[in-house]
């Protein structure tokens, strides 16, 4: 029952067995049909739709979609043959004797009606116009389904982490700046001119903090803050299941996040079969061209670095040479093969190298005059391909290399229809390395130190076992003691095994080119913090929309964020960011200028 001083009921909760008496609804009018002198209201609330028959014309002639009204009305039956299977009330209907407006609606910019939801998604504006009238768009019964997805999420892991002996805890939102890995949001302090906060890029810090407390079991859902250049999927604030244990090893925390996808998943109404598979880092980049690969198809990557090593071909006498199978591609117009061509280009590569085997046994297309006859004649063996099939190629650095014919791999899939959003291919990918160059062209994450070598993940990353004695001396080849779980493609979350010996952070620090006084500046509170015994300790964190927009099937982690930004970290519901006024700026400090002071 959810009985309140404007209802009786949802809509969705007017049923058979309620016939015959009288309910009170509230909610909005989705939309009104007229049947001469019979009108026809659908009334929508946050569970559903149920319907309203008016009889009385005085009654119905003010109301208007997206009116707020209150029905005082008796249930009962449809007549045979009116039912509505599709809908979860269509068995019923509402006769109004009574109805109070409650509020008027002007003309929406957009339509909001649950009718839309079966028609075409280009029925819907742009996304500049749903964000700035967000509070609109939310009201699609779509959107109203995601913002339930992900409360149903959060209540599953908090009780499946409260099961497993965690305590929610939070951490402060300003903080003092520490380097992470990106840049930060500074808030000028206004008692201390001339010094700033910063929004946490992540509770990593702090979280660290709570084991050395004793606080053995950590999680919280936390607000992050990255000031990053914007990508289409990519939010300056964000959400992570943030989680962290002591005195365990990375099989332990493996072990209890799979509890929690588990559990998130089953809140949805899907099972997860465990333990979810692995993968390491080196694997996923050499067959599938990611760090995150989706595995809801095959098709991996075929290396022909060694079968082209002797080529005359230039443009393969190249570090790796790698391909993938486009089964079925010889049929593809060369219009279309240009087209990948631009496609290619759009994403940072000079261009898609591809031959094709027609259906006469005879390799075509612009490669395939350029090899020798003995390449030409054990091709199709050596890529696994049939008559009728085309292969794309990528050469160059190995990782860039890869990562073209990674993302070629996910396009063909998707083109060929294999991306089921409802299908969810899981996997651990795990023993990355510990460090990556910090001037790599491709990255554009911010290094945290000052040398040639960054962090993979986070500086507080352990190496792992067989790297702890030599990883400051090959910091190329060195390992780490993380992990990511990956789905469909996405990396949904990652962590580590954190360093709790000084000895291995300040060789760690040393390699990043942080010197003693800088780490004392940027985070000596917690250097100071494990000289006074801190635990063996590690964790993970959940992008908690990333997570919730694959549960969905969402194109975006937009549709599963409330009231998210627009590109360049624009806010089209409030303006922001935006101006502050004179008065405002000189309260801040921010202009505070030291020197001033001293005279």
């Amino acid at each position: 029952m959810s009985q309140t001083a404007y209802r009786t009921h949802h809509a969705t909760e007017v049923t058979e067995e309620l016939v015959g008496q009288k309910v009170t609804l509230s909610g909005w009018v989705d939309r009104r049909r007229d049947h001469g002198g019979v009108a026809f209201i659908d009334l929508r609330d946050n569970t559903g739709l149920v319907q309203v028959v008016i009889y009385d014309e005085d009654m119905a002639r003010p109301l208007r979609s997206e009116f707020v009204i209150q029905v005082v009305g008796e249930v009962r039956l449809r007549p045979d043959g009116n039912e509505n299977d599709h809908l979860a009330t269509g068995k019923i209907e509402v006769v109004a004797e009574s109805i109070e407006v409650l509020a008027k609606s002007d003309a929406l910019p957009f339509q909001v009606s649950t009718a839309l939801e079966n028609e075409s998604e280009n029925k819907l504006p742009g996304e500049e116009v749903r964000l700035k009238y967000r509070y609109l768009d939310l009201r699609r019964p779509s959107m109203q389904r995601n913002l339930k997805l992900r409360s149903q999420m959060s209540k599953a892991a908090r009780h499946a982490l409260e099961e497993m002996g965690f305590e929610e805890v939070e951490t402060p939102t300003m903080i003092k700046s520490t380097p992470e890995g990106a840049r930060d949001f500074v808030v000028p302090a206004r008692l201390v001119p001339g010094s700033w906060y910063a929004l946490p890029q992540s509770p990593q810090l702090l979280k660290q903090l709570l084991m050395v407390s004793g606080v053995e079991r950590y999680y919280q859902l936390a607000r992050c803050y990255r000031d990053e250049d914007f990508r289409a999927d990519r939010q300056p604030e964000f959400t992570q299941l943030d989680m962290e244990m002591a005195f365990v090893d990375q099989e332990d925390v493996m072990a209890m996040a799979e509890k929690v996808i588990v559990a998130i998943w089953k809140s949805a109404g899907y099972e997860i079969q465990l333990p979810i598979q692995r993968i390491t880092w080196q694997e996923a980049m050499d067959k599938y061209g990611s760090d995150k690969p989706d595995l809801r198809f095959g098709n991996p990557l075929i290396e022909l670095t060694d079968y082209f090593k002797n080529t005359p071909f230039r443009v393969f006498q190249a570090p790796y040479v790698g391909a993938v199978l486009f089964k079925g591609g010889a049929a593809t117009p060369r219009r279309q093969f240009d087209a990948w061509q631009d496609w290619a280009k759009q994403r940072g590569a000079k261009g898609l190298a591809y031959v094709v085997f027609a259906e006469n046994g005879e390799l075509k297309g612009p490669v395939a005059k350029n090899l020798s006859e003995e390449e030409r004649a054990g091709l199709k063996e050596a890529v696994g391909a049939e008559d009728g099939d085309a292969v794309f190629f990528a050469a160059g650095r190995r990782t860039s290399a890869q990562e073209l014919l990674g993302a070629v791999r996910v396009e063909l899939a998707d083109r060929a229809g294999l991306l089921k959003p409802d299908d969810f291919a899981f996997t651990w990918v795990v023993d990355f390395p510990l460090f990556k160059a910090a001037d790599d062209p491709d990255d554009d994450d911010v290094a945290v130190g000052h040398s040639k070598w960054t962090s993979m993940h986070h500086p507080f990353t352990m190496p792992s076992k067989d790297w702890i004695d030599t990883f400051d001396k090959d910091p190329e080849h060195a390992m780490s003691d993380s992990y990511d779980i990956v789905c469909n493609g996405n990396e949904m979350g990652g962590g580590s095994v954190r360093i709790h010996r000084d000895d291995i952070q300040d060789r760690v620090l040393d390699v990043l080119g942080i010197t003693p006084e800088e780490a004392a500046d940027k985070f000596g509170f917690l250097l100071e913090a494990f000289k006074y015994g801190a635990p063996p300790h590690a964790g993970i964190a959940l992008g908690w929309d990333r997570t919730a927009a694959i549960l969905a099937g969402a194109d975006s982690i937009r549709d599963v964020i409330a009231f998210p930004k627009a590109g360049g970290g624009r806010d089209p519901l409030t303006g922001a960011p935006a101006p502050i006024s004179d008065e405002q700026r000189a309260e801040t400090g921010v202009d505070y200028d030291p020197e001033e002071d001293e005279d």
